[in-house]
């Protein structure tokens, strides 16, 4: 089933998200809706929060870009009480979207190694690295569930910039191809 997503200015998506048990009610079906609501919105990344959940979950398919990188393909994991406990290496700019930003990209700069310590949807631990694209997929979904957004990690600028365009999507003011929750949109208008 796809789920709406939660746009910018959504008080959930600046909230810091709290570890959930095996035992989280319908999990198995949460993840399965969450990779459908992705893949529905052509997303490579999906956090809990931005589907109305303050929970430490979030999904990846990099495949999309394994043309380009071959290491992407088959890249699909499932995240769960996620932590990064370690970003080193010289930072690097790569363009950045997100689900909750319809239609705005911009660069951000970020760290291109990690460590991450998290369970999978079976709730087996891991204590991997990742590195280039994979890591940077991983930090973006991460910064949800610590109530970040890629465009806090942008030029202050940019920002004011941004300014219009960010309230006009939290109205709901913009054309999207997938179902979204608009904080400030008039009832009348929900899509």
């Amino acid at each position: 089933m796809v789920l709406p997503i939660v746009a910018y200015g959504h008080p959930r998506l600046r909230k810091i998200s709290e570890d959930i048990d095996k035992d989280y009610p319908g999990l198995d079906e949460l993840i399965e809706n969450m990779f459908d609501t992705m893949y529905a919105s052509a997303g490579v990344g999906l956090a809990a929060p931005q589907i109305n959940k303050s929970i430490r979950l979030f999904i990846v398919d990099a495949s999309p870009f394994a043309e380009e990188i071959p290491e992407a393909k088959g890249f699909k994991r499932v995240f769960i009480n996620a932590r990064i406990t370690e970003e080193k290496g010289e930072e690097w700019s790569f363009n950045e979207g997100c689900l909750s930003l319809p239609e705005i990209r911009e660069d951000v700069v970020r760290k291109p190694k990690i460590r991450i310590q998290y369970y999978d949807e079976n709730f087996e631990y891991h204590d991997e690295n990742y590195d280039k694209v994979m890591a940077r997929i991983i930090q973006h979904e991460y910064d949800h569930l610590e109530g970040v957004l890629f465009v806090d990690r942008i030029p202050n600028i940019r920002k004011i910039l941004l300014k219009r365009k960010l309230s006009d999507i939290s109205k709901g003011n913009i054309d999207v191809d997938y179902k979204m929750i608009f904080p400030k949109m008039k009832k009348s208008r929900r899509r």
